[in-house]
């Protein structure tokens, strides 16, 4: 126990070394506010210290309070340092209202129904009233994250039915927030996506694009009390509503994602939009440390291209589950002291995916407790194999990765928005 003790100072003394916050009027609770609003990325803290560093809106001169959806949009929009202190819940729109005039579900089913349509795209006045109202949605759904900002969540801070768009925006902090439930009211058919179709939705939690320097920490991300699960079956495919939980795209690189937990989703983390070479080779290089990864379906994460890094991560596996961390193309993953709890009806070697990925380095995995190299579990059954080298070291990490065994522990109580 008290090695135990040792560890968890260890692990909070990151935190207690950020950059100090000036004193605030009032003291008590309001100086700890402050406090952790202005806190910055802790040196050497992930691929997000790199450069100057990510410092957020620490240098703002006031923080500002906000308790609905316009407040939250109008505070964190603008290119100057500004700190956004989310307070109760902040919902989103509801989808009733939505649509456009000419568009109802009933009759997109009926119209667009493979038996009767085909295996084509849908076109047509229908489905050019679901993009209108997509468009609707869209507008009231994203919130637009403007560069140089902290948006920090009191205890019991809610967004839901949101999107936080961190698009051509670098040097922002997100912490303390539980987001939930950015389901897509209108999904898009799309009947050549894998032999049967897909319904495929629009939005994430969180998007990271085209951005630079961001660090998410301390965040819950879930579905919420409208998971996929509960959702109809229409064209003989499950009418998915929900996209990624946190995904990291467009030239999108410079990411630590530390301390939050990821649960009841499908689609996690998408790191790389797409397999085309291009002006992703170099970026994409993400740290994750410290979370938790439960009850979730795929993606966790799925990589191309990048450097990531993946360390003292805590995922309990259980069924509906496809796989873990997906080895996509020209990706770089560095796997360090992770913990896997997997529930009997999953099969160890289906952790690793291959997405035309070639390599990855693994160290230190324990599964249900034992030590087990999950690369030799994976290459046993596939072919061709994964190479053991994924050709780069970290050297951004705080400190040193605690050992395997204590992550579950740490996790527990340390991970996700308080």
């Amino acid at each position: 126990m008290r090695n135990l003790a040792v560890i968890v100072v260890a692990v909070l003394t990151p935190f207690a070394l950020a950059s100090p916050a000036p004193a605030a009027h009032g003291g008590g609770q309001g100086n700890l506010t402050e406090h952790f609003a202005r806190q910055t990325l802790p040196p050497n803290d992930g691929w997000a210290a790199s450069g100057a560093g990510t410092t957020g809106g620490s240098a703002a001169a006031t923080i500002t309070t906000v308790q609905t959806r316009d407040q939250l949009a109008a505070a964190v929009a603008g290119d100057s340092p500004k700190i956004v202190l989310v307070k109760g819940v902040i919902e989103g729109p509801a989808c009733d209202g939505l649509a456009d005039p000419a568009y109802s579900l009933e009759a997109f089913l009926a119209a667009y129904d493979p038996a009767v349509w085909g295996r084509v795209n849908p076109s047509g006045p229908l489905e050019e009233a679901r993009l209108r109202s997509v468009a609707n949605q869209k507008a009231l759904t994203e919130i637009k994250v403007g560069p140089n900002t902290t948006i920090v969540g009191a205890r019991g801070a809610t967004l839901k039915r949101l999107t936080l768009m961190i698009d051509r925006a670098p040097n922002v902090i997100v912490r303390n927030l539980n987001l939930q439930d950015a389901a897509d009211c209108f999904p898009r058919w799309s009947p050549t996506d894998g032999s049967t179709g897909n319904w495929n939705s629009e939005y994430d939690l969180i998007s990271v694009r085209r951005s630079t320097n961001v660090w998410i920490d301390h965040c819950t991300f879930s579905d919420g009390d409208n998971p996929d699960s509960n959702q109809p079956v229409h064209f003989g495919r499950p009418y998915q509503v929900h996209d990624g939980a946190l995904d990291i795209t467009h030239t999108a690189n410079l990411v630590t994602v530390s301390w939050n937990v990821f649960t009841n989703h499908d689609k996690t983390m998408l790191i790389g939009s797409s397999d085309t070479v291009g002006p992703d080779v170099g970026l994409l290089n993400v740290t994750l440390h410290h979370n938790v990864f439960d009850g979730v379906g795929q993606r966790i994460p799925r990589v191309r291209f990048g450097k990531v890094d993946l360390y003292n991560n805590y995922y309990k596996l259980r069924e509906p589950f496809d796989y873990a961390v997906g080895v996509g193309i020209q990706s770089a993953v560095y796997m360090e002291n992770n913990y896997f709890r997997l529930a009997e009806d999953v099969p160890t070697d289906t952790i690793l995916r291959d997405w035309k990925g070639t390599t990855l380095t693994e160290i230190g995995s324990r599964v249900n407790g034992q030590p087990v190299s999950l690369l030799d579990a994976y290459n046993a059954t596939h072919d061709p194999d994964f190479g053991s080298d994924a050709g780069w070291t970290p050297v951004l990490r705080a400190h040193a990765p605690h050992p395997t065994v204590v992550v579950p522990i740490l996790t527990r109580f340390l991970a996700g928005a308080h």
